[in-house]
């Protein structure tokens, strides 16, 4: 088991990609803590894992708790070998059609909250630990309306890379995962019913060369290969999960259609 004996604290594990990545790291051995701000999906993520999960409620806007909650966990599963920084929200916000307060959401909770994760998480992480940090190819994609979520994913790329610099001295790896359009409840409020989800994925999915969506396992085993000692030497990185679609835009399944 490519995890075993290690700990590994993931933020937003109640839910989408979280939860797939805790599944995955559990079946490979790992302690797993998850942290969550809504107690339904929490308990029910607890029911889903089983043994070998702590789950930890937590509003991660909140730097004092974040202390607080690793602390505790700290306390309870040992020093951590693994951080991914998963937690996120996302949505539009339109030019003319926004306000400060929904801006600034966007920006405590994808972008702040990341930092003083990977900041609180540190007084706890053991020397040679893998940090993983959540981003989106809307980083780079400059789609319409999407401005405030793109701006957060774009500073999440330059953290990775500035934290893969000053951890390094403690021989601490900081990565990233990348997803693409995923299969996970972020796109609840756009696909509300079965038809309209059906549709969604299949607009999402023609945009990539592969021309589908990706699970959000897919994404967990990204993360898996960046937490484990298969990727020992691994720093400063993002590997994209998004069946081609940034990288190869002109292989898209929609561009084969007609």
């Amino acid at each position: 088991m490519r995890l075993k004996n290690k700990v590994a604290l993931i933020t937003g594990g109640n839910s989408g990609i979280g939860l797939a990545t805790a599944k995955v790291f559990l079946a490979e051995g790992a302690k797993v803590i998850i942290t969550g701000r809504n107690p339904d999906t929490l308990a029910a993520a607890v029911k889903t894992l089983g043994d070998g999960v702590l789950a930890i409620s937590l509003e991660l806007t909140d730097v004092a708790a974040i202390d607080k909650a690793f602390e505790e966990a700290a306390a309870k599963f040992g020093k951590f070998d693994i951080v991914f920084a998963n937690a996120g929200i996302g949505g539009v916000t339109p030019l003319g059609q926004t306000s400060l307060e929904q801006f600034e959401r966007f920006v405590s909770t994808n972008l702040t909250s990341v930092f003083f994760t990977v900041q609180s998480a540190l007084p706890h992480l053991n020397d040679g630990a893998s940090i993983i940090l959540n981003g989106s190819v809307h980083a780079v994609l400059g789609a319409p309306g999407w401005t405030a979520y793109a701006a957060t994913k774009g500073a999440t790329r330059a953290m990775t890379r500035t934290m893969a610099s000053e951890l390094a001295p403690r021989g601490i790896r900081v990565n990233q995962v990348t997803p693409g359009g995923t299969k996970t409840p972020i796109w609840s409020p756009f696909a509300p019913t079965a038809d309209a989800s059906a549709a969604l994925e299949e607009k999402l999915g023609s945009l990539s060369a592969l021309g589908r969506m990706s699970e959000a396992e897919e994404i967990a085993k990204a993360a898996l290969y960046l937490a484990s000692d298969d990727a020992a030497n691994v720093t400063a990185i993002e590997i994209t999960v998004d069946g081609g679609m940034t990288n190869a835009p002109s292989g898209a399944k929609l561009f084969r259609e007609g």
